[in-house]
């Protein structure tokens, strides 16, 4: 375990980085777990954060791939390329990367 300190507090995260407690999850936090990826949040960060939490927040887990591809290309047009939209978002992947800046566990199946 670990630990990141966001506005003077220290948050409990575990050897890969995932949040301990989703509990502890802020837009702040956010923002501290995407630097530490190497991501600067944009608009386009924030909706399929937002989205992973929604989601997660009805189901209790995250979202198949294809769930977030469709829901991406819903909104961006399926001539855009989902596939490619997201992963020039989070080039580590939407399972492991997203939901690790979303503050959700780490997806199962995702290596």
């Amino acid at each position: 375990m670990g630990n990141i300190v966001v506005n003077g507090r220290t948050i409990e995260v575990n050897e890969e980085g995932y949040l301990a407690n989703e509990a502890d999850w802020s837009e702040d936090v956010a923002h501290t777990l995407a630097e530490a990826e190497g991501l600067a949040m944009t608009g386009q960060h924030w909706e399929i954060v937002h989205f992973l939490r929604e989601y997660y927040k009805m189901h209790q887990i995250a979202p198949m791939i294809k769930i977030l591809l469709k829901t991406v290309g819903q909104k961006i047009g399926p001539d855009s390329g989902p596939m490619h939209y997201v992963y020039s978002l989070f080039p580590e992947g939407p399972a492991k990367q997203a939901c690790k800046i979303a503050g959700l566990p780490r997806p199962t199946g995702c290596v």
